[in-house]
């Protein structure tokens, strides 16, 4: 009797063990289940969100600067709702902060760049987490002895790689440039050569075609000799080599030298004498090289 009893009670642990077995698979199961939707819902939100674009600048050191400022500003947010990427902008650089731009997909320096030690490593640490960013003309200027000292050797030396500004042409003109390296997403349906808008264009310090981690993708055609008008003879130039669109393979960037309208100065009038984005396949590069980083996300 008493081995009956045992072998019964065996059983009905044994049911009780299979359905409580039962029970955790169907609750992990459940669990499971709660977490892939949970991801799902995550997942084509962030899909449907539109790109964030956040733009800096100071706009208060140079008309012709000032003048490109408010020109791209209203270009960026016409190609912002054509390409569904919101388009905001701050001359407050304290903005500069990670979580202020945390959830920026690009970060665009419009003419100059971070100063303060903060500011700087935020924008590194966004940089280096993946960020991405583009920069015209002035934001890679940087010089011994003036307003903006050869202080940052991350930005100017490793991020852009071009080291402290050298030199620049004068006036304002137009260049025709090469494309290079054809292949890069950036240059697709940009032809070989084309007009550039009217540009101070500058040279830098260091050769960054010896950078290994530099792929130039637009440099000044040789056809653009003599370029500028000077007065001053060094502000002509009748040869050499000048990049002046590169990316670094280690970041999601891009960096254009473009950026310095034609302004009348002998005139007195400030009036614009040039528009940075006139040039319809200099535009097509841009917008092209801001998708590609935000593709690249």
């Amino acid at each position: 009797m008493a081995g009956y009893r045992n072998s019964t009670n065996d059983l009905i642990n044994t049911s009780m063990m299979k359905a409580q077995k039962r029970k955790w698979q169907l609750l992990s199961k459940i669990v499971i289940l709660f977490i892939l939707i949970l991801a799902l819902c995550t997942a084509t939100k962030a899909q449907n969100r539109p790109v964030k674009v956040l733009a800096f600048y100071t706009g208060k050191n140079d008309q012709a600067h000032i003048s490109f400022v408010k020109e791209a500003n209203k270009w960026f947010t016409k190609m912002g709702k054509i390409h569904n990427f919101t388009y905001e902008t701050t001359d407050d650089w304290e903005n500069l902060n990670t979580a202020y731009v945390k959830n920026c997909d690009v970060l665009i320096f419009l003419d100059t760049r971070p100063e303060t030690q903060q500011q700087r490593e935020s924008f590194e640490e966004y940089m280096k987490n993946g960020g991405g960013w583009l920069g015209f003309h002035f934001s890679a200027f940087s010089l011994a002895n003036s307003s903006f000292p050869n202080n940052w050797d991350w930005y100017h030396n490793i991020f852009l790689g071009s080291g402290q500004y050298k030199s620049n042409t004068w006036r304002p003109t137009s260049a025709t440039l090469r494309i290079e390296n054809k292949n890069h997403p950036v240059l697709s349906n940009v032809p070989e050569t084309f007009k550039a808008s009217p540009n101070e264009w500058y040279r830098w310090e260091n050769d960054l075609r010896s950078n290994p981690d530099i792929t130039i993708l637009a440099s000044i055609d040789s056809s653009s000799f003599p370029l500028g008008t000077g007065p001053k003879p060094n502000e002509i130039w009748h040869s050499g080599d000048y990049p002046v669109v590169w990316t670094n393979r280690n970041f999601k960037m891009l960096y254009f030298n473009m950026g310095h309208n034609d302004i009348d100065y002998e005139g007195k009038t400030n009036q614009d004498l040039s528009e940075t984005f006139s040039s319809e396949i200099q535009n097509k590069l841009i917008i092209n090289s801001l998708l590609w980083i935000v593709q690249k996300q």
